[in-house]
């Protein structure tokens, strides 16, 4: 602690504990508390109470007022929680015979301020502080603390119960930590007192027959074996499990007992524990048991966590899988009577008719659904699944499932008509079914069904039923797919089919550009540039595309009434230009989509647009357009960069700046490299200086990159700064390799100096930027090579990197600042208006 804390820290302490004084605001007093918990975890001693007696002093008068506040209460409870973790502290405040007065049976759990449940969740909060030594857990054990806390777990507000909850979890890892003996089973165990009193509880509520208490004590298993515990203790883990096992199956096969739920989590965690690792046990079976019993909603979340499980035994994962897939293997069942395809299973792991009875009602119908679906997706993304999808049956069965939804087919059965009437525009199924659509298309088995998919898929983009949310989805999934086919038609010379489906996917496309809802042309502009970046090298795509409209209503809607519409051509614009302007032999006759007027437009978009969405989508293009190399030569890449940063430094929109920069940024390595001659670049004609240097500085000050960047400096958006900041140490970096920075005193004699100095001194007093000379004022002139080398070596440019990386409330959040808010603040009627951090 600083002397200025010390000396402001008693009038604070004294402020608090002074009941005419108005309430502090509560977050001013968590900051207090975040100060002591910084204080106490480095210094364990306890001088920090002998140094300031204050704060015991603060302690006692609290405990003196008939009827303290809940917030100071509250306040009070915590710090000595937090002081009371060391054991050197804990030792003094018991001297003081504080503790027990705060956490005893003398405390505040007794009386009337306990029904303030703030003043509860302190307790817990300071209790879980002080719990880091053993003398903590005895006093708890030996004064009524256990009993509290087991009661708090059904505490009617769910931030103390769930407080409590992990305490006890806290509570028991720890006090194994410093037992030396090692429980080795059943029989050789010797819990120690303050765990024993733990499982004994649990132990108690799982056979009680109470539902809270069951309820209870399942989460706090759950959390229990979900934490280190788990993992770091395997012999105790071994024991536990072994103490509830019985009861837990037991669990299992009463239907009627309502902590079901509970359970799949509670075996999921249990599994993850290395205890279980082996194919051997009764715990696999009573996974395999949970599986069986389980509702298909209760079972889901731990079939898939299951399948992610390395150490998984395989008989196992395959009936996990087997749950997953039963609502899928249904939906093709009832599509058709006899069953026209095989389905996915050849048999269930729990009754079939359970999962029809849900699927034909309409309230759990969709529910079920999508959490299927939803668990489908995360297995489809992992890269090591250790089973093997039925990829081309869950491939039919969403077939089927986004006809069901769309009205499409028509079922020959009793249940696939029930479930038809369920999901009929059921959007939640058919985005969810899309999603897992388009994970499959990086599966390779299912070529044969690649025809009636897009059937499916281009019945979605045509019909005016799909909602735009829905037609995003299919979007998304189409172009998935689309790749896909691409892949397919190389190798096995489909071209006809390819050929025919993209003439649909740009038919209906035109039609979606056009559309009167803003998401739907939106959403075709977005799917429409993502075709273009991957396919744009495919001969047959380009000719689709080249021969649609698409390309004239895309232009169009540069002039969109809706700023997220115009920012979207724009980027759509951006990489067809790819292939209309940049394409070595650019197959797109006439002049109205060459390079100049293309460029020509997005510059107006980005000096006139009056939404900053549009002119973001600008810089992004033109910087992707200067990475890949289509801005031509050098000279051509330098004008470029020019005239587009003028146009930059004038923006409004931070954002737009920021962009600005990152051109910069790859402007200045590209030439680098070029100028540097790397082995692999292209080299400019413009380079007819004597050393590389020379033209590089020459190319950057033509370019009226230096007066950007120093002005970005001094942005009043600190990224920007931040940014500019970064592209001039980088700079610095290439010009002074060895870090042989100028003499300041030899830049003061130079002719430059006196401009140098100035700038030096209008960075470090972050003057905005249009304090700056635009052109050569104060003798700073950006566009000369040799004072613009003198300023990268003379200005301290890592300085002013740490400056504009501090936090813009640096100062005002020490703790200083906040005790002198605090003492500044009491003794007011007003409310609390205290600028704390």
């Amino acid at each position: 602690m600083t002397r200025e804390c010390a000396v402001l820290l008693p009038g604070v302490c004294a402020a608090l504990a002074d009941p005419r004084q108005p309430g502090l605001d509560d977050t001013c007093l968590e900051k207090l508390l975040d100060w002591f918990r910084s204080l106490t975890w480095f210094d364990p001693t306890v001088e920090v109470l002998q140094d300031n007696p204050c704060l015991t002093e603060l302690i006692t008068s609290v405990l003196a007022l008939p009827d303290p506040s809940p917030s100071i209460l509250s306040f009070t409870l915590q710090l000595a929680g937090i002081l009371a973790s060391s054991e050197s502290r804990f030792q003094h405040l018991q001297q003081e015979k504080l503790l027990g007065r705060l956490f005893g049976q003398e405390g505040p759990r007794g009386s009337t301020a306990w029904e303030d449940a703030s003043v509860r969740s302190a307790w817990v909060k300071g209790v879980h502080s002080m719990v880091h030594h053993q003398p903590a857990l005895h006093f708890l054990c030996s004064t009524g603390g256990m009993d509290v806390i087991f009661a708090l777990q059904g505490d009617p507000s769910l931030f103390v119960a769930s407080a409590a909850s992990q305490l006890l979890v806290h509570m028991l890892t720890f006090s194994l930590e410093s037992e030396t003996s090692k429980a080795l089973s059943a029989k050789d165990c010797d819990w120690p007192a303050c765990a024993q009193m733990i499982v004994k509880h649990i132990e108690e509520s799982l056979q009680s027959g109470s539902a809270s208490h069951i309820e209870q004590s399942l989460k706090l298993l759950s959390s229990l074996f979900g934490s280190c515990f788990g993992n770091c203790y395997a012999a105790w883990t071994e024991v536990l499990w072994l103490h509830i096992a019985k009861q837990i199956e037991s669990f299992l096969l009463e239907e009627t007992v309502q902590a079901q739920p509970l359970l799949a989590n509670l075996l999921l965690n249990v599994a993850r524990s290395p205890v279980f690792c082996g194919t051997e046990g009764s715990f696999w079976a009573l996974v395999t048991s949970a599986l069986e019993h389980l509702t298909p909603v209760q079972a889901g979340p731990l079939a898939v966590g299951l399948l992610k499980l390395c150490e998984c035994p395989q008989d196992v994962r395959i009936q996990a899988l087997t749950v997953l897939l039963q609502p899928m293997d249904c939906i093709l069942r009832a599509a058709s009577q006899p069953l026209e395809y095989a389905g996915l299973l050849d048999e269930s792991v729990s009754d079939p008719v359970t999962v029809e009875s849900l699927l034909s009602s309409r309230t759990s119908c969709a529910g079920l659904l999508c959490q299927t679906l939803a668990h489908l997706e995360k297995l489809l993304s992992l890269k090591h699944l250790r089973v093997d999808l039925p990829c081309v049956s869950l491939l039919r069965s969403l077939m089927t499932l986004l006809q069901f939804c769309n009205g499409f087919l028509s079922p020959t059965s009793p249940l696939g008509s029930t479930i038809s009437r369920n999901l009929i525009n059921c959007f939640r199924v058919q985005k969810s079914a899309l999603d897992v659509l388009a994970a499959l298309s990086e599966k390779k088995d299912c070529d044969t069904l690649i025809g009636s998919l897009f059937d499916v898929l281009l019945a979605y983009l045509q019909s005016p039923n799909t909602s735009p949310t829905v037609l995003k989805k299919t979007f998304q999934a189409t172009s998935k797919w689309l790749v896909h086919l691409q892949e397919l038609s190389c190798s096995n010379s489909q071209w006809q089919q390819t050929e025919k489906i993209l003439e649909d996917v740009f038919l209906v496309l035109q039609k979606r550009l056009c559309s009167p809802c803003w998401e739907v042309r939106d959403s075709s502009l977005e799917f429409l540039t993502a075709m273009v970046k991957c396919l744009r090298d495919q001969k047959e795509f380009r000719q689709c595309l080249l021969s649609s409209e698409v390309l004239r209503l895309t232009e169009n809607l540069l002039e969109d009434p809706e700023s997220y519409v115009r920012a979207s051509a724009v980027t759509a614009v951006g990489q067809l230009a790819f292939i209309t302007c940049f394409a070595p032999e650019s197959p797109v006759t006439g002049n109205q989509y060459n390079k100049e007027n293309t460029v020509a437009k997005l510059q107006e978009i980005l000096s006139t647009d009056s939404e900053g969405f549009p002119r973001r989508a600008v810089i992004s293009v033109f910087t992707t357009w200067l990475r890949e190399g289509c801005t031509g030569q050098l000279e051509d890449a330098e004008q470029f960069v020019s005239r587009v940063i003028q146009t930059v430094e004038r923006d409004l929109d931070w954002e737009v700046r920021l962009g600005g920069l990152e051109l910069v940024e790859v402007f200045c390595s590209q030439t680098i490299c070029q100028l540097s001659q790397c082995p692999y670049a292209p080299v400019s004609s413009a380079v007819t200086s004597s050393t590389p240097q020379n033209e590089l500085l020459q190319v950057f000050c033509r370019a009226k990159l230096f007066g950007f960047l120093f002005r970005s400096l001094c942005d009043c958006d600190k990224p920007v700064g931040q940014r500019a900041c970064d592209v001039l140490i980088g700079l610095r970096g290439h010009f002074y390799p060895m870090s042989t920075l100028e003499n300041p005193q030899e830049i003061q004699d130079s002719p430059a100096g006196r401009g140098i100095a100035w700038l030096q001194r209008t960075l470090r007093q972050g003057s905005l930027a249009q304090n700056f000379p635009t052109d050569g004022g104060d003798g700073v002139d950006f566009q000369d090579p040799e004072s613009m080398m003198l300023a990268l070596g003379a200005i301290d440019l890592l300085e002013l990197h740490d400056e504009l990386n501090k936090s813009s409330d640096h100062v005002e959040e020490s703790p200083q600042s906040l005790l002198q808010d605090i003492l500044a603040t009491v003794g007011t009627i007003e409310d609390n208006e205290v600028d704390c951090y």
